[in-house]
């Protein structure tokens, strides 16, 4: 089976649903501050309608959207035009799409990351931008989508108001499971692999270690210099199971591989 049929079919088992959710956006202000527990946008009906007409052919339908013209945008999406250009990424329960170079000129490097369980779908943008021939983190989305077409919902998660290095060190020890994703290569997971016990400092890797709703949360540079580095992401998707999405570029500064690793006690 080819790469992009492959990752076509994970496609479509993790995003197949009607999923809504309130977005909240943490934007850096005109004064230069990034306020990343207080929202500087909040919007209530953000719906991601994503549905498939048969095994290769499907539409995506979008509302509440904050960049869109109107807050809206529609189109269609098949096997035969999925991921083209490499930036998308797919395990069983975790997909998204990110930048796979950070280049001059380029105005924006950016990420988006969900997490899946049962019929909840946990997202997490990231979006730097180029000033003054430097990349700063300029926004930060959250959204606590579930899939509306499930019945009953699955209910919100609590929010968990401890910081976010305290919520982190309550996963100390557990044993986890590792897959690898290539851009450009085969496209599959590599096979399961042991992961090592989970380390609070091999996550917390960076100035900004933040937590956000529905049990997401993040380790990333305010500033991207040159050389290689790492992006954490992660979520407590249920109270005994922690996904981590390390984002891992070279000293080129070009996204090598995606590694997502399962925790449990």
């Amino acid at each position: 089976m080819s790469r992009v049929v492959r990752q076509w079919d994970l496609n479509r088992e993790n995003f197949d649903g009607r999923w809504l959710g309130c977005s909240r956006w943490f934007q850096r202000s005109k004064a230069g501050d990034l306020n990343l527990t207080e929202p500087s946008d909040v919007i209530e009906d953000t719906c991601y309608d994503i549905s498939f007409l048969d095994q290769d052919t499907g539409l995506w339908d979008g509302s509440g959207l904050k960049f869109a013209p109107g807050g809206t945008a529609r189109h269609p999406i098949s096997s035969k035009i999925y991921n083209q250009s490499g930036h998308c990424w797919q395990f069983t329960g975790a997909g998204g799409q990110s930048s796979v170079q950070l280049t001059a000129g380029s105005k924006r490097f950016a990420h988006e990351l969900n997490f899946f369980q049962g019929r909840s779908r946990s997202m997490l943008v990231l979006i730097w931008i180029e000033q003054d021939e430097r990349w700063r983190l300029d926004a930060v989305c959250a959204v606590p989508f579930r899939c509306g077409r499930s019945t009953p919902a699955e209910p919100q998660r609590p929010t968990d108001g401890r910081p976010p290095q305290q919520q982190l060190a309550e996963l100390t020890g557990w044993g986890g499971a590792m897959e690898s994703l290539t851009p450009g290569e085969s496209g599959l997971p590599a096979a399961v692999g042991a992961a090592e016990p989970f380390a609070l400092e091999r996550f917390c890797r960076h100035g900004i270690t933040a937590a956000f709703c529905d049990g997401l949360i993040c380790s990333v540079p305010e500033t991207l210099s040159t050389g290689a580095f790492t992006l954490e992401v992660g979520c407590r998707v249920a109270p005994e199971c922690f996904q981590q999405l390390s984002l891992i570029y070279d000293e080129a500064q070009r996204l090598q591989r995606w590694e997502r690793r399962r925790y449990q006690p």
